[in-house]
């Protein structure tokens, strides 16, 4: 019987196959398998096998250190995470080394970002081998500062283009994903906080300035991701750098129409595009008219600023229509009212649209008793196969808007697919996660293109 090896609960490894050279791992012996961080996940065909393609950022909390793996799929399995979520994980099968041995375990892929280490290593690949003192770390000791800078921090050659991401929040999800994108595709990314950006207008020596008096110059593109209450500083922003020849991915003028529900409504009917029946109004006077246009109750109420979902009543009756209008024109408010496609059944489609083509689409469906099926109000995202008269309206709205990156939300109707809304920030957490495309690196490729 071979000795076990005593091992703590914290240890170095490297995957040979994989070309990881050093990768810090919580040993875990409550965990069956073993999981390891992995993004960008594609599958592919080798030697008539599937395979997999995917990217691993080895040290935590470091985003510009990459390795591009590709390994053979053997499984696909549902696990329970440390935190009680079950997900489909892909497994490969590969060789990993601790001190001086090496064996074949099996792991899974899972972005492990919001883990404290970027490998698990599970009682399966420990049984009959090692055995763990969890007061103990390191036992088989550990790279040294000097090798870990010459694996994974040498300065790379500055090549790419240096790209600003201008929006709110540095942690979420679509913000992190486009930054990782940009630096991933060899970009110098900045994030941008519109809060702390100042500009100074002059016809000689126009400005930006941020936070602490720093000039922000030589940027070659912007990826303007505003939220709805800071549009009209985010725009002047954007209209700022434009100014300075700066490269927008969408310009001010594209999202400042995009925001005005109304204005982009009649656009889009100017361009050829169908909506559900659709009323606006501003005084209470003709309430039953206004009802009657769009065919009744049940309709939708929309407050005309309001965004993801926020400012969307379901009326269901003539009376309850009847109170929302009126207490929304009791606080001057512009709305429009809207037929309820009910044959929808609380689901829609958003298609992904980036320099002209739809490159991703999901279907969204409402939480049970919600109509909205936006994903945050607890819906649920599942690919869909889309139509390619759907895939023309998405495009046919983006041109209409003049917007490079637009999320475009149909619905299906037994009148065919009717346009409910553009929107000019959409997020990637739930289309990512649905169809595991890499969206953010496609918005990167549309900056790459105009510079071509």
């Amino acid at each position: 019987m071979q000795d076990k090896t005593l091992i703590g609960s914290e240890e170095w490894c490297s995957f040979p196959q994989l070309g990881i050279p050093a990768i810090k791992a919580r040993v875990d012996s409550g965990a069956k398998t073993s999981a390891l961080h992995a993004i960008n996940i594609k599958t592919f065909e080798k030697n008539g096998n599937e395979w997999l393609k995917f990217d691993i950022n080895p040290i935590q909390n470091n985003s510009k250190s990459i390795i591009h793996c590709e390994a053979q799929l053997v499984d696909q399995r549902i696990v329970k995470s440390s935190n009680g979520t079950r997900e489909k994980r892909y497994v490969i099968r590969t060789d990993v080394e601790l001190g001086n041995h090496n064996w074949q375990v099996e792991v899974t892929l899972t972005n492990r970002d919001s883990m404290g280490f970027r490998m698990l290593l599970g009682r399966e690949a420990m049984v009959g081998r090692l055995i763990v003192d969890p007061e103990k770390k390191f036992e088989l000791g550990q790279p040294s500062t000097e090798s870990l800078k010459e694996y994974y921090y040498s300065e790379p050659s500055k090549k790419g283009l240096k790209i600003g991401l201008l929006a709110s929040n540095p942690e979420l999800y679509s913000n992190r994903r486009i930054i990782e994108a940009g630096e991933m595709r060899g970009h110098e990314m900045h994030f941008l906080n519109i809060k702390y950006c100042y500009m100074k207008l002059s016809a000689s020596n126009p400005e930006i300035h941020y936070r602490g008096g720093l000039v922000l110059s030589d940027f070659d593109a912007i990826i303007p991701r505003i939220r709805p209450s800071m549009t009209y500083y985010g725009c002047a922003l954007t209209r700022q750098f434009e100014a300075l020849k700066v490269f927008a991915l969408n310009n001010a003028a594209a999202i400042t129409q995009s925001r005005d529900k109304l204005f982009s409504l009649q656009l889009l009917l100017n361009n050829g595009v169908d909506i559900p029946t659709t009323g606006f109004a501003n005084s209470p006077l003709d309430t039953d008219d206004l009802i009657k246009m769009v065919g009744g109750s049940p309709l939708i109420v929309k407050l005309l600023e309001g965004t993801q979902g926020k400012g969307v009543v379901l009326a269901e009756t003539k009376k309850a229509a009847e109170s929302v209008i009126n207490a929304f024109k009791s606080l001057n408010a512009n709305i429009l009212v809207q037929e309820f496609i009910k044959e929808a059944n609380g689901k829609d489609l958003r298609l992904f649209v980036v320099d002209g083509k739809v490159v991703a689409a999901m279907q969204r469906e409402a939480a049970p008793g919600e109509f909205r099926a936006n994903i945050h109000l607890g819906g649920t995202a599942s690919v869909v196969k889309v139509t390619s008269d759907e895939k023309k309206i998405a495009i046919k709205a983006a041109k209409a808007m003049n917007l490079k990156v637009a999320g475009v939300d149909i619905i299906r109707s037994t009148k065919g697919p009717l346009l409910l809304e553009v929107n000019s920030s959409p997020g990637l957490e739930g289309i990512e996660g649905a169809t595991q495309k890499d969206i953010a690196g496609e918005m990167i490729k549309a900056i790459e293109k105009n510079f071509k």
